[in-house]
């Protein structure tokens, strides 16, 4: 890169840092370099210099989604860490059996693919009616994967991991090897977008249990304390934090009680 390229380069690697929290250190420079060529090229900017440029510049919203939909893209699908997941199903849930609504948050959800598992799980273990008082939120700072998440149509990678009969219950064939989640399903999945770093969260009522899997990496340290911290305060007494079993809390000072590989609880 030329001098100016690299200053135009490095304004963009702090403005994700500063304004999002996503944090590239110099061993992703090159993975990132590959994400904002991309909106390089859907938007006809010639340079990073250029591109930094109209990030910092007012009325430029749809550059600055772009750049922040293009940094956080991560490949994610359904039931994806299965002993997590299955921790969830046989550890978890029982302990909110008999209470009168689920309120679970997944944070970074991406194009709803977590938030689906949730409920799915909760339909196979509780039974299809349990979903008429269950509330999941997903949340994510990309306004284009929100969409995504909203519509619930998903291809045949994302879906890997889907048990045949499990396909067959909860979703429905459209076409071009593509499928929709049910009605059912996409009820109790409430989707908006959300940056983790603007803090504090602005939920009146708390959380029995929060997902926020396969993020906390992007960030650096100091924000990933603030970010648990924050997911602490939203969640009720006794509830339960998720995350990646590569991320780990035990490494960060906390309030959580770390009870397993990417489980954590709030204390009563």
């Amino acid at each position: 890169m030329t001098p100016s390229e690299t200053a135009g380069f490095e304004f963009l690697r702090t403005w994700l840092n500063d304004r999002c929290g996503i944090h590239y250190p110099d061993k992703k420079r090159d993975l990132l370099e590959q994400r904002l060529s991309r909106v390089l090229r859907v938007y006809n900017v010639g340079s990073f210099q250029s591109l930094a440029g109209k990030v910092a510049g007012d009325g430029q919203h749809d550059i600055q989604l772009a750049v922040m939909h293009a940094a956080s893209t991560n490949h994610t699908y359904f039931f994806r860490e299965e002993d997590v997941l299955e921790q969830f199903r046989t550890r978890i849930l029982p302990t909110f059996r008999g209470r009168g609504e689920y309120r679970f948050w997944s944070a970074a959800c991406s194009t709803g693919d977590e938030a689906y598992t949730m409920a799915i799980i909760i339909a196979e273990t509780e039974g299809l009616a349990a979903l008429r008082r269950t509330q999941i939120l997903g949340t994510d700072i990309s306004a284009p994967v929100v969409e995504r998440a909203e519509l619930g149509i998903y291809g045949q990678r994302q879906l890997e991991y889907v048990p045949r009969d499990i396909l067959q219950r909860y979703f429905r064939p459209i076409g071009m090897d593509q499928y929709q989640i049910s009605p059912e399903l996409r009820a109790c999945c409430t989707f908006r977008r959300m940056n983790l770093k603007t803090r504090p969260y602005p939920f009146k009522r708390p959380f029995q249990a929060v997902f926020c899997r396969n993020v906390l990496y992007y960030f650096d340290k100091p924000d990933q304390i603030a970010t648990i911290e924050a997911l602490f305060d939203v969640t009720e007494p006794g509830g339960w934090l998720f995350t990646s079993v590569t991320e780990n809390l035990r490494e960060m000072p906390s309030r959580w009680q770390i009870v397993g590989s990417g489980i954590a609880r709030k204390g009563t």
